[in-house]
């Protein structure tokens, strides 16, 4: 997580200014500052400030404050002065998400490739409106719009739904001179919704990127607070849409180079954030095993192993 009050600092903010595009005479905003953990503080001159707890100890840096938030401040504080008529305690347990969906959407303005694919921007897309249908922990859009088609008319208007989550980190922990993996085991809601009649589930290590951190160092911390591991080093395997027709979500995929422990099954997770996980260290030729069997039955744990399998060479002779 980002430092202080479990989001991004604060800066002083003077009531009745302006913050990068955020009034705060916006009436809900005193509340979203208490979330952010700010503090409502009144000068000799009556002026009303607001602080953070950073600014309390001299540790605040505007230029620095910047580099690392200014571009997420204004579309993240709109979504949470959207947010802003739920308790401060719910408000406070949405801000992180609220924070690393923001970081997610600012991500996303780095182009991939189009070698094959059109290169037919975003700019193009004719929106007629976008609404916020739900919000919650989680948020979903409704967007109605127009986009270009291949023979270079417009589309007509279509409405469409999509399910807007953060970016995740994801990591498959492989010792080399041993040539083993570590898998985690929890259970998953999604296989529960569907009526799954197993819905624990075999998975590599994963989790949200929050915002302000790289994918790398969320891959590291997912680490230690999943399976109480750390990591020797990282190998990129590839990054993805996981469902582009209806989900935001991206993923960043890692092989975690490491030694891993002798015991087969294990327990880690954090209580703060509910977590029950079981860890299971395996061969890596078991873990292609319940590839081949269907045990592992979600997409990151059905790729990463075969691009280990491609890799296991190399990785074994520089041990």
């Amino acid at each position: 997580m980002p430092d202080d009050a479990g989001c991004f600092p604060l800066p002083v903010l003077r009531e009745g200014a302006a913050l990068r595009g955020v009034l705060s005479v916006e009436p809900a905003l005193p509340k979203v500052l208490e979330a952010l953990g700010g503090v409502r503080r009144v000068l000799p001159d009556g002026v009303v400030i607001y602080t953070g707890a950073d600014t309390n100890t001299g540790r605040w840096n505007e230029a620095r404050w910047r580099a690392r938030w200014g571009a997420i401040a204004p579309p993240a504080l709109a979504d949470m002065l959207g947010n802003a008529d739920q308790p401060v305690t719910v408000l406070r347990h949405r801000i992180p998400m609220i924070l690393a969906r923001t970081a997610s959407r600012i991500a996303a303005r780095v182009p991939q490739p189009a070698g094959i694919r059109s290169d037919t921007g975003h700019e193009s897309v004719e929106l007629v409106s976008e609404t916020i249908s739900h919000r919650g922990f989680f948020q979903t859009r409704t967007y109605r719009l127009r986009h270009p088609r291949f023979d270079g008319s417009m589309s007509a208007e279509v409405e469409r739904e999509v399910f807007v989550a953060s970016d995740a980190a994801i990591v498959l922990p492989y010792d080399p001179q041993r040539d083993r993996v570590l898998l985690i085991e929890q259970f998953r809601l999604g296989p529960f919704g569907r009526g799954d009649a197993r819905p624990w589930m075999l998975e590599p290590v994963a989790g949200r990127i929050d915002a302000g951190e790289s994918a790398e160092d969320a891959a590291r911390r997912e680490c230690e607070e999943e399976a109480g591991l750390t990591l020797e080093s990282l190998e990129f395997v590839t990054s993805y849409y996981c469902s582009p027709g209806c989900l935001t979500e991206y993923h960043y995929c890692y092989l975690g180079l490491a030694q891993l422990p002798e015991v087969n099954q294990g327990h880690a997770g954090l209580s703060t954030e509910h977590e029950d996980i079981r860890t299971h260290v395996l061969p890596f030729d078991k873990a292609m095993e319940i590839v081949a069997t269907g045990e592992a039955d979600n997409a990151p744990l059905i790729l990463m192993p075969f691009w280990l399998q491609a890799n296991r060479a190399r990785l074994r002779r520089t041990a």
